[in-house]
């Protein structure tokens, strides 16, 4: 069996697959990618497909060997890409080869980053899905966070050219648009002009459950204890401290705090990779216009996969010290 070998693992290093969906009413929420756009590109990249699982990191990479020829791409953000110390680029694939160690190092001006490899990672799945739950221990390897001296298993990489994308991944620039959540009406017309003035702070207090902002105080006329209803990624809870609470990717499916807004399904991706210490604003958009922005960005996504570029292969180290 082809294994993946983790010499060094970053933190919140995982595997990640599309998600787990059709289980909240078990209690648990679909998991997954923190940015599924970045982690689509970079399956692509490799000739997977895009159900195959890959591995996500936050901030740091780490280092990898293989034990039969790959390829395999990191996108997400920008971040130091080696193997064997000799410098590679993001967003496009590379080949490597058995005797070589990759490393991915920090990540520069975003969170999370994802590594592909061709044939994908191939633990078992359950319920459905490779993903790592990290909050049920389900999924990846034993339901855990990677650490080093872990193998993961590789599906049969299948031969293909390496490729590179053709344009640059959009970052839309601005405020983070939202749609009023269910529970709009607990908050006054003086509360929403504070959340929506701002700004607020990402705090280092995150994970792949939820994200906390500070910044103004958030106030709920009607109280801030709920008969507790479903949640959705992107939920802005508001809890009695004032804090506004985002929920991710793993997050509870029920929860007993006003939501005061959801964030737009296109613009939760770049929230979760701004980095902690920014500031942020909110800004309101109706759920048809939301809508409208969701198909369009889908579109967009479709054709940045569909232009990738064929690239020259690269000569590895092992054969140039051998010439």
């Amino acid at each position: 069996m082809n294994s993946l070998h983790i010499l060094e693992a970053g933190p919140m290093l995982t595997v990640q697959d599309l998600g787990r969906p059709g289980y909240l009413r078990f209690g648990v929420s679909g998991a997954g990618p923190m940015d599924r756009s970045s982690m689509r590109l970079a399956n692509h990249l490799v000739g997977n497909e895009d159900t195959q699982a890959a591995l996500e990191f936050a901030s740091v990479g780490g280092a990898f060997t293989v034990e039969t020829d790959v390829r395999f791409a990191v996108c997400g953000g920008s971040v130091a890409i080696t193997i064997d110390g000799t410098p590679r680029h993001g967003w496009e694939s590379h080949r490597l080869y058995p005797g070589e160690t990759l490393r991915i190092g920090a990540m520069r001006g975003a969170v999370w980053g994802y590594l592909a490899i061709s044939g994908g990672i191939d633990t078992p799945c359950v319920l459905g899905s490779r993903s790592t739950h990290l909050r049920s221990g389900l999924g990846g390897l034993n339901g855990r966070r990677l650490a080093a001296g872990d193998q993961l298993p590789l599906g049969v990489s299948r031969a293909g050219p390496l490729l590179a994308l053709r344009h640059a991944v959009p970052r839309s620039p601005g405020a983070i648009r939202v749609v009023p959540g269910p529970q709009a009406g607990h908050f006054d017309a003086r509360t929403w002009a504070e959340f929506l003035e701002g700004p607020f702070r990402v705090t280092p207090d995150r994970d792949r459950m939820a994200q906390l902002l500070e910044g103004p105080q958030i106030r709920a006329f009607a109280g801030h204890d709920i008969v507790s209803d479903g949640t959705v990624s992107g939920s802005i809870q508001i809890p009695s401290s004032g804090r506004p609470i985002v929920l991710m990717a793993e997050r509870q499916t029920t929860g007993g705090y006003p939501k005061i807004a959801t964030v737009a399904s296109f613009d939760l991706p770049r929230l979760a990779q701004i980095p902690s210490g920014s500031l942020i604003r909110f800004r309101v958009i109706s759920q048809d216009h939301a809508e409208d922005l969701a198909i369009a960005r889908s579109r967009h996504d479709a054709q940045l996969l569909a232009d990738l570029d064929l690239k020259p292969e690269e000569p590895t180290i092992s054969r140039q010290s051998q010439s």
